[in-house]
């Protein structure tokens, strides 16, 4: 028996059989399989190979069209090399003779022909070498992608373990016979982590070593609550934590049968929770869960689902599809945010070496504005269709804000010229993320119609903390009294100026931090939906005086250890179950 300790990013536990996926960043396991087996792993090596070129002939098409030919000569070695059946042929037969993943395979021959040309000496070569390593792990990326074949077969509760998942991937593991995932790397804001949440699989990431301590078939214990893996527990811990994986379920069912009870502190004050999600289809879910709207809609999964930009009436039918099912409900759609996502910067020419300080987010945006244009023309067309909100990521200056305002502007007059419907008073406001957001609050009060606090990122900026970096995860804490006393500022100035404000980062679904936003003013809360009922039951139990009292108790203090210990008491006084799923920051 061993436990790999991680960070919990999505509750509940799950028991079953390990699946080992390949890893995506060249340190595939050495790994075989059954000779009955060759023929159909040769043919998902070609299909890998076929789709790999089928994108990069689109990637240098599109680079040849932009003028960018010496861009585009460079994917034409791509393609000759995926051809290059010196280089094919080997992977072939060690799949053939040696009876070895084509992960393992495809790794091993790439890396060779990489360590020729580095061995060459010269700079011509050594870029070569990279290209190699570049097409190395796009065709892993490929293999790793087509783990539906595989999965499809299988039977039982089965644990996927993998070094790391891409959106896209994580989507396809939500079926009826994967019941968890966990992997080495990630954390607890990153994109996986999100969709493990909508999509209710415990998971646990950062684990760092997983991949090489489990084995196909082991029986693994995935507790997303106390971010471990058990791998070959024995008889003893099994039952136990079959019994725990029981009493949640219990919880669960016991807060989902209150989940339309009013969300109404015992003194009277209303506070607002509503849904984060990705894809429209989980409005249903955040109102099964007894939301009252959506807080986020993250418009960035449509681009992450496909190697090829959504277009205008692509998003335009999400869009429109998340009015209906909202049908008048709050719904806030944030305006694309990539630029820093490890799937993004793969697909980039030449990635950035710090992408969360860098071209991310709203700049992203405004330095690609045709591709803003398109998403802007699409959400103002919806709003002829029902309500909605636009929410801006990562402002750090009013001009950003205000540089929005004029593309929507001239967008709304070719609207008009054409004589297409929409809102023409559609609320535009921001997330706060950044300190400089924080601390310039009340210049943006007057410019924006409502703050969301992005907790993510703000506790992320504040502390210099890497949010994705799971070696300083244990720094990366919601209760730190800087994070605590901006969140504080920002929704004492917009009470003041009379604007909305609600947070939408992780912690407005930790049942933890609740009686101490609700004390610090914040009256709107937005979370993963199967988040909503916990935070609902102890918002039932609040009194808006005895909030405001610890909210200024909790803001005397100079640790973060003093706020979770004080949090702590104040939890276990008003719900002592909720305690189980309210660890972390």
């Amino acid at each position: 028996m061993e436990a790999i300790k991680g960070i919990g990013v999505s509750s509940g536990i799950a028991i079953g059989r390990a699946v080992l996926l390949a890893e995506t960043d060249g340190r595939t396991a050495f790994r075989t399989i059954p000779p009955a087996e060759v023929k159909s792993e040769i043919s998902r090596m070609e299909r890998s190979l076929a789709d790999a070129k089928e994108q990069i002939v689109q990637i240098r098409n599109k680079m040849a069209l932009r003028g960018g030919d010496e861009a585009a000569r460079i994917f034409d070695f791509h393609i000759e090399l995926l051809a290059d059946q010196s280089l094919i042929g080997p992977i072939r037969n060690d799949i053939t003779r040696e009876f070895v993943v084509a992960e393992y395979a495809v790794s091993e021959n790439f890396r060779k022909l990489a360590d020729r040309f580095l061995e060459m000496g010269d700079s011509i070569f050594a870029q070569k070498a990279a290209d190699v390593i570049d097409l190395e792990r796009r065709l892993l990326s490929r293999l790793v992608g087509r783990t539906s074949e595989r999965l499809a077969t299988l039977e039982g509760p089965v644990i996927v373990i993998a070094h790391e998942l891409t959106p896209s991937q994580t989507v396809e593991l939500h079926r009826a016979h994967i019941v968890a995932f966990a992997t080495d790397g990630g954390g607890l804001t990153g994109h996986t982590s999100i969709l493990a949440r909508a999509l209710e699989l415990p998971a646990v990431v950062g684990c760092g070593k997983v991949t090489t301590d489990i084995e196909d078939g082991d029986m693994v214990i995935v507790d997303g609550d106390g971010g471990v893996v058990i791998v070959r527990p024995d008889d003893g811990l099994l039952a136990r934590y079959q019994l725990l994986a029981r009493e949640a379920q219990h919880r669960q069912r016991v807060l989902r049968s209150d989940a339309n009870q009013p969300s109404v502190t015992r003194d009277g004050m209303p506070i607002s929770l509503l849904g984060n999600i990705e894809f429209p289809d989980e409005i249903t879910t955040v109102l099964a869960n007894g939301g009252m709207g959506v807080g986020l809609y993250r418009t960035e999964f449509l681009y992450l689902m496909s190697d090829l930009p959504p277009t205008e009436e692509d998003q335009l039918e999400s869009y429109r599809k998340a009015i209906d099912l909202a049908a008048g409900r709050p719904l806030v759609i944030r305006t694309l945010d990539l630029g820093a996502d490890k799937y993004t910067q793969e697909h980039l020419a030449e990635p950035e070496r710090n992408p969360f300080l860098g071209l991310r987010s709203i700049r992203f945006c405004l330095a690609n504005q045709e591709m803003f244009k398109t998403q802007l023309r699409a959400l103002l067309r919806a709003s002829a269709h029902g309500p909605i909100k636009i929410m801006l990521p990562l402002v750090t200056h009013v001009m950003e804000l205000r540089q929005t305002r004029m593309i929507l502007n001239d967008l709304s007059e070719e609207l008009d010229e054409a004589g297409i419907p929409f809102d023409r008073n559609i609320p535009m406001g921001i997330m706060v993320e950044t300190p400089a957001a924080a601390l310039m609050a009340r210049a943006f009060a007057h410019e924006a119609r409502f703050f969301s606090i992005g907790t993510n990122d703000l506790i992320q900026y504040t502390l210099a903390v890497d949010r994705g970096n799971e070696r300083v995860a244990g720094l990366y804490n919601a209760a730190n009294p800087a994070v605590l006393a901006l969140i504080k500022s920002v929704a004492r100035t917009a009470r003041h100026v009379g604007i909305d404000v609600s947070i939408c980062g992780e912690i407005a679904g930790q049942p933890l931090f609740t009686p101490l936003l609700v004390g610090m003013g914040v009256r709107t809360l937005s979370m993963s939906p199967g988040q909503i009922p916990a935070v609902k039951r102890v918002v039932r139990g609040l009194e808006i005086e005895h909030c405001e009292s610890l909210a200024r108790r909790v803001g005397s203090f100079d640790s973060d250890r003093q706020v979770l210990l004080c949090l702590r008491d104040e939890l276990r006084r008003i719900d002592p179950e909720a305690l189980a799923g309210s660890e972390g920051g």
